[in-house]
């Protein structure tokens, strides 16, 4: 079982933990670290986006944050967002054909800052409650998603979008995406500095 830190309304944890079950049932509040693999292409800013698995228990089909997790219990964000971009999405070995990660290092993720999201939706016939501080970074490492093994039971695949495109399309509420908009907004700040 997945067990999280209950956090206060700046992120800090409490003392406190509850199951990821638990905490979406009751809509607890707890943390997320959010990674924005961006590049720039033609002048401008494109950003990758994964498309969920159907089997996800919120948002299945939909685009989204790059890559994004819960942070366990005891966990400090970035050693949770290194270790969720390399799990979700891996990349193909050029010698030896075998799934390696993506060699992200502490120095590599950039912090962006802290967003809060707080929704109750239905997915699969169940409320879904999603109370969370997420952690946001940007990623701008060379990426080829050719090269890409997605972790099927997350991600169905990866595609790249322009981010100013993206964020009106979730700013509009376009049904193909469920990033967050305040997600969007972050990234989108420490990118314009």
């Amino acid at each position: 079982m997945e067990y999280l830190d209950i956090v206060d309304e700046q992120g800090q944890p409490t003392g406190e933990i509850v199951s990821r079950t638990l905490a979406h049932t009751k809509g607890i509040r707890h943390r997320t670290a959010h990674i924005w693999i961006v590049r720039r292409e033609n002048e401008h800013f494109q950003v990758l986006m994964q498309k969920r698995a159907m089997s996800k228990d919120s948002f299945p089909g939909k685009y989204d944050t790059s890559s994004a997790g819960h942070i366990q219990a005891g966990d400090e964000p970035l050693a949770s967002g290194l270790r969720e971009l390399s799990r979700m999405l891996a990349a193909q070995g050029v010698t030896s054909f075998l799934p390696t990660t993506i060699h992200a290092k502490p120095e590599d993720l950039e912090f962006a800052g802290c967003i809060h999201g707080n929704f109750a939706e239905e997915f699969h016939g169940k409320i879904f409650r999603d109370n969370e501080i997420a952690f946001v970074y940007v990623y701008q490492q060379p990426v080829d998603i050719e090269t890409l093994v997605l972790q099927k039971e997350e991600v169905e695949s990866v595609r790249w979008f322009d981010l100013e495109e993206t964020y009106q399309n979730c700013r509009n509420r376009n049904t193909q995406f469920c990033a967050p908009v305040p997600g969007l907004e972050v990234v989108r700040q420490y990118l314009y500095r």
